[in-house]
């Protein structure tokens, strides 16, 4: 079940983006909850104290006591997969939402046109990354790890080293072995040594590849191009 936050210190927005994020899960089949916030404190307690755990976020901007920047930076570290939707007057702030690793910025003069397939698109990436695992199994252990928490795996000799979220594992299988276990269309090579989750790829600069935590791996000249147009056609067809 997903969960929905929205936060505005105006009653009446809250109540209308609250309507849009509910009518886009019925829109997408997804069964979820939208809770409401006026205050931006109560949203904050709730996360950082109480241990809420929310999948998307609808955040004011301009909010007293905590402003949505403000809000965003401080529930990073508690919600780091969440995806975030900034909603604006002030169009200076996109550029600060966009190093914040922001989902996407809606204005509020373009909110009804805009709003309505942020949200789909923010729900149907949840969708995406929910629900696929990669199993390591040997002799000693059985370990799970979610593929939208891989965020490349690189090849050691004879090992694979998957690096995820929660720190590194280490499975002895070649890297096309791997790929092929993972039978998901989000990973791609990016060099014959390494494969990378295009989940968490903010872009590619330089021959680099930057992931959304500031990794930056590099990108085979034979495979720049190809790389390109798989991530390409990836978000075009899913986002």
């Amino acid at each position: 079940m997903l969960r929905i936050a929205v936060c505005d210190d105006d009653s009446a927005t809250v109540y209308e983006n609250q309507k849009a994020a509910k009518d886009c899960l019925k829109q997408c089949g997804s069964i979820g909850e939208v809770i409401a916030y006026t205050h931006s404190g109560n949203l904050l307690y709730d996360i950082t104290e109480d241990g809420f755990f929310f999948d998307l976020i609808l955040l004011d901007i301009e909010m007293p006591d905590n402003s949505g920047m403000e809000l965003a930076e401080k529930i990073r570290p508690f919600l780091p997969d969440v995806k975030i939707i900034f909603i604006t007057s002030h169009v200076e702030y996109a550029i600060d939402a966009f190093a914040l690793s922001i989902f996407r910025y809606v204005p509020k003069s373009d909110r009804d046109q805009r709003l309505p397939a942020a949200l789909l698109d923010a729900i149907r990436l949840i969708q995406l990354e929910e629900g696929k695992v990669y199993t390591i199994h040997t002799n000693s252990r059985l370990e799970k790890i979610p593929l939208k928490e891989i965020l490349y795996i690189e090849r050691d000799g004879k090992n694979a080293v998957i690096t995820s979220s929660n720190g590194k594992a280490r499975v002895r299988k070649s890297l096309q072995q791997v790929f092929e276990e993972l039978g998901a269309e989000e990973f791609l090579f990016i060099d014959r040594g390494c494969i990378v989750n295009m989940i968490h790829i903010m872009q590619v600069r330089e021959g680099m590849v930057v992931l959304k935590n500031g990794v930056s791996l590099p990108v085979s000249r034979s495979h720049l191009q190809d790389v390109k147009a798989q991530i390409n056609t990836y978000w075009g067809e899913h986002i």
